[in-house]
């Protein structure tokens, strides 16, 4: 950051400059993420605020002296690299509703306790720490060590997060059949500082509400943006590159790093979904010529059907021009709970596979028994568009047994994996579950979370 320009200057420089004289490498850090002066007339509560990508700075934020400056931008480049923001989205499109007030308390919790161990910054007045949290909330007495070892920010929510069930009112709103609508963006960026205040209006339990009163003296600073929801390839490639210059940064900087240790709370990477399904359908769907014994190889015609001295090779046959049409068996339970926008990303991913490996496609659709049987020519199949309405119990056997009349080379069941399944077909099953459903164990084929 070269001082004195005026494209590369903001609020945050001085504070910025001092975190990379003391922590060069973490310090640096700040550096990959974009800056942003707030204008005066801006009535941000928090000094500085991020929405996971950039740094906003209020009007106030110029008064603080340099150290507690340092602090506030160490704290929420750290968010930045964790991927906070990101990661109360997706927790969001996972629970169905996230409080941000516990959510941003959870997060400070774990990056404060991180950073508690350097003196050349200041963290301000009331900061929680994760050992405090821990014990004033659950009751868990841990060092400040110990404990980032073992929380991350998901495990600490669930932990602190037992408020109640919805009132009546705020059940509107959510699809017939137990799916559960994806919180709004304005949801998501709602200060929730009383149980009363949000939408969901669901009353503190004895954890929720210490968690509360323990923040109670802190400004959010976590401002996640629905709007900007990132693709999970994307969501995946960029946790992966924040983890790398964390991992690196605090090798760099040793005992001077802005970590008091590698933290639980790293980005996790994750192969999104989609790519997981794509590569196992793509070896299973891929054609593959039969063999014909009627006519030679071409290296056996090349070679006139002998070998090295003369001698004679044996027969290789040939491969048939004709290739047969891959199939897949798509079995949807129309009893299990699958959100919309998961539905939707799961619908286009099979079109465009079945398009481009040019596969048939047979979508059987039931609960405990068969509701319908489709056939789909390659790249013809819209699932957006097809009824998945249903009811009664599961039973996964006479949709197998449905699939296996027509010998697929794959099948894939869209499910939350509770009923039996009595029948094991010889062909490889993938059992695509929602992640809240991730715990359920089948009794053969693969598991394939979606998020």
């Amino acid at each position: 950051m070269a001082s004195g320009h005026p494209l590369l200057e903001h609020r945050g420089t001085r504070a910025v400059e001092r975190m990379v004289e003391f922590a060069p490498a973490t310090g640096g850090l700040a550096l990959w993420a974009r800056h942003h002066d707030l204008h005066p007339s801006d009535t941000a509560a928090a000094p500085v605020s991020t929405d996971g990508n950039t740094l906003f700075y209020n009007a106030a934020f110029a008064a603080i002296d340099l150290p507690l400056q340092a602090g506030l931008i160490a704290h929420a480049v750290l968010h930045v690299v964790l991927r906070h923001p990101q990661r109360c989205l997706g927790l969001q499109a996972l629970l169905g509703d996230v409080d941000l007030r516990l959510f941003n308390t959870c997060a400070d919790a774990i990056v404060n306790s991180t950073l508690a161990h350097l003196t050349w910054l200041r963290l301000p007045p009331g900061a929680v720490m994760l050992e405090r949290l821990l014990a004033d909330a659950l009751g868990i007495h841990q060092t400040a060590e110990a404990a980032l070892l073992e929380w991350d920010v998901e495990r600490l929510y669930r932990a602190v997060d037992d408020r109640g069930s919805p009132r009546p009112s705020a059940r509107r709103g959510r699809r017939a059949g137990g799916r559960a609508a994806a919180g709004s963006a304005a949801a998501a960026r709602a200060p929730a500082d009383r149980p009363d205040d949000r939408d969901g209006m669901r009353a503190d339990g004895p954890r929720a509400a210490r968690t509360r009163a323990l923040a109670s003296g802190t400004a959010l600073d976590l401002i996640p943006d629905a709007g900007t929801r990132e693709l999970p390839e994307d969501a995946a490639a960029q946790a992966r590159e924040w983890g790398e210059r964390l991992l690196r940064a605090h090798a760099g900087d040793g005992a001077h790093s802005m970590l008091r240790t590698l933290v639980a709370d790293l980005p996790r990477t994750r192969i999104p979904w989609e790519q997981v399904l794509r590569t196992q359908l793509a070896r299973s769907l891929s054609p593959r010529p039969a063999l014909s014994w009627s006519r030679p190889s071409r290296s056996y015609i090349a070679n006139q059907g002998r070998g090295a001295g003369g001698r004679r090779m044996p027969w290789e046959p040939g491969a048939n021009g004709t290739r047969p049409v891959p199939r897949l068996a798509l079995m949807v339970d129309v009893s299990g709970s699958i959100d919309d926008g998961l539905m939707d990303r799961f619908a286009r991913e099979i079109g465009s596979i079945t398009r481009r490996l040019e596969a048939d496609m047979l979508l059987v659709i039931g609960d405990d028994r068969v509701r319908r049987v489709e056939h789909f020519a390659p790249g013809r199949a819209d699932l957006r568009e097809i009824d998945l309405t249903g009811g009664g119990g599961t039973d996964f056997t006479p949709l197998l047994e449905e699939a296996d009349r027509y010998r697929p080379d794959i099948g894939v069941v869209l499910t939350d994996l509770e009923g039996p399944a009595r029948f094991k077909p010889r062909w490889p099953v993938i059992w695509a579950v929602p992640e809240a459903c991730a715990a359920a164990t089948p009794s053969f084929g693969r598991k394939l979370p979606m998020a």
